[in-house]
């Protein structure tokens, strides 16, 4: 997939890791603001986690979260080309994305910087590790 340089490889089926993470991204937005838990944790392995200013939350929590309609999502747009390093079997992604949420009933809008490391399982890509960080407002 990759020659150790972080430069963007083949993944399954022959179709281009970068052209296939974009992909994967814009649909993992989509399930996220379908507020469909099952769906939206198809993208992620067992061990993943979220990395925020609130610490480290497992799976479970987030997705348990947004079974109990106690997080809802309106809208998730990314505002940034991404970046994209594909080292082997592992994968980083690093994008600016916009989102509107609801969390026990307030709305929470977010310009944050996201980066996702997913891994190759079996030809498909999961993520692990989410890691989000408020952006700075334009000057």
């Amino acid at each position: 997939m990759d020659d150790g340089t972080g430069t963007p490889g083949t993944g399954p089926e022959g179709v281009p890791a970068h052209a296939q993470l974009i992909a994967l991204a814009q649909d993992w937005a989509d399930a996220i603001v379908s507020n469909d838990a099952a769906r939206i944790g198809s993208f992620m392995a067992d061990e993943w986690v979220i990395v925020s200013e609130s610490g480290v939350s497992p799976k479970e929590r987030f997705l348990a979260l947004v079974e109990s309609g106690e997080l809802t999502h309106s809208a998730m747009t990314s505002v940034s080309e991404p970046r994209i390093r594909v080292h082997g079997d592992t994968a980083i992604l690093t994008a600016r994305v916009t989102n509107t949420a609801h969390y026990l009933g307030r709305r929470v809008d977010a310009d944050e910087w996201t980066t996702d490391v997913y891994v190759n399982r079996d030809g498909r890509w999961l993520c692990v590790l989410t890691h989000i960080t408020a952006a700075a407002p334009d000057p």
